[in-house]
């Protein structure tokens, strides 16, 4: 390390950060978010000044909300100068390679992983989730890439138990929480404490995150007789909280339309959206409940310990909730609204049982979220010495 003025600098690593970011999905800004900060104070404490490029899809936007360098992901040239420049690669987090989305993604990300691989640079698989994968030739294709990583961690058992079936080595799979779990609420900012408008005396925040899914919207017409049968039974603020816009905000709407008349002093409401994901996770915060179908919003509310229910769309909602010792209350094939009301109510009146409960659980994910962050910065320092 270099010394200057009698004291000590720390060496510097540029880290090319690959995901789906730039497109404003609060998740997955969330994921990066997280990322940046858990490299950052791990790099404070091991003495690595980490100097990020991430890969952005509006490399403008990204700069300017984390204030990192970043470089277009579609642009071969921008790409291969930036990964020819790097100290080594992180892929992920989020549903990286899977092809419910489209064919197109696993050859995109394993792309960018093999480049980096071919370029000699290290790549760290950081808390992926892995799947579900239709097209079995893609086995051969994540094998490959895998195999020859750094480290590779992912976000569930399921993740690791879909790679060791294609033949990566289960030794070499670390298995942790979503990076979200880390995120902290914004600097200088304060949640309600044990609870919303509830902890004051007004009616409880129901914070309430959905997405289209069905293309006939049958799943968001019974998400809105659930929630309208909750809002008849007591008095309810529902909050609806959009992570991904403009599509989770026209989603919203289409289900407070659906409500109808609502019981005596209950309301619903739209949150402005924002592209700042601390900012939705002090907007979670502030609910006394929520009901997520988005995965992010749930590991928003177990992270500031915000009693939830969770509407499964996809395996990555049952699996979060599986580590938290919870199942899905309704899915999108079926919700039944009494079921539903029933367990909002529970939830409503007994947040500090809750709590309670899954405090070790949510204290175990939040601590095991610094891993990958201390392994990627961990590896640089011994390479440097080497």
């Amino acid at each position: 390390m270099a010394k200057s003025g009698g004291s000590v600098s720390p060496m510097r690593r540029k880290i090319v950060i690959s995901g789906y970011y730039g497109f404003r999905n609060s998740g997955d800004e969330a994921v990066l978010k997280s990322i940046l900060l858990a490299l950052r104070a791990e790099g404070e404490a091991q003495g690595v000044e980490i100097d990020p490029v991430v890969l952005s899809g509006d490399p403008a936007w990204t700069t300017q909300m984390y204030g990192v360098k970043a470089v277009h992901r579609m642009k071969p040239l921008e790409l291969m100068k930036a990964i020819a420049g790097c100290d080594g690669l992180i892929s992920g987090g989020g549903s990286l390679l899977q092809d419910v989305t489209g064919g197109k993604t696993i050859p995109y990300y394993t792309g960018i992983i093999k480049l980096a691989q071919l370029l000699r640079k290290p790549v760290f698989i950081y808390a992926q989730g892995i799947g579900p994968v239709l097209n079995r030739r893609m086995d051969g294709l994540i094998r490959h890439v895998m195999t020859r990583s750094a480290y590779v961690s992912v976000r569930d058992d399921e993740s690791a138990a879909l790679l060791s079936r294609m033949g990566v080595p289960q030794d070499r799979i670390d298995v942790v929480p979503d990076p979200v779990m880390g995120l902290p609420l914004p600097q200088g900012s304060q949640a309600a404490a044990g609870g919303g408008s509830a902890a004051a005396g007004g009616a409880p925040v129901v914070g309430v995150s959905l997405r289209h899914w069905r293309k006939d919207g049958a799943d968001l017409a019974r998400a809105a007789e659930a929630l309208a049968e909750l809002a008849r039974r007591r008095p309810v603020r529902l909050r609806f909280l959009p992570f991904h816009t403009p599509a989770d905000a026209d989603a919203s709407r289409q289900v407070m339309e659906r409500l109808g008349t609502l019981g005596a002093g209950s309301s619903a409401e739209l949150a402005a959206p924002g592209d700042d994901p601390q900012a939705m996770l002090l907007e979670v915060s502030r609910c006394d409940m929520l009901l997520g179908m988005r995965l992010h919003a749930l590991i928003y509310a177990a992270g500031r310990r915000v009693p939830m229910l969770g509407l499964s769309y996809d395996p990555k909602i049952d699996q979060f909730l599986a580590r938290l010792g919870e199942r899905p209350i309704a899915t999108t094939e079926a919700m039944d609204a009494a079921a539903f009301a029933d367990a909002a109510e529970r939830l409503l009146d007994g947040g500090d049982g809750w709590r309670a409960d899954k405090s070790a659980a949510i204290d175990k994910l939040q601590q095991e979220a610094r891993k990958p962050a201390q392994h990627i910065v961990q590896y640089l320092r011994q390479e440097t010495k080497r």
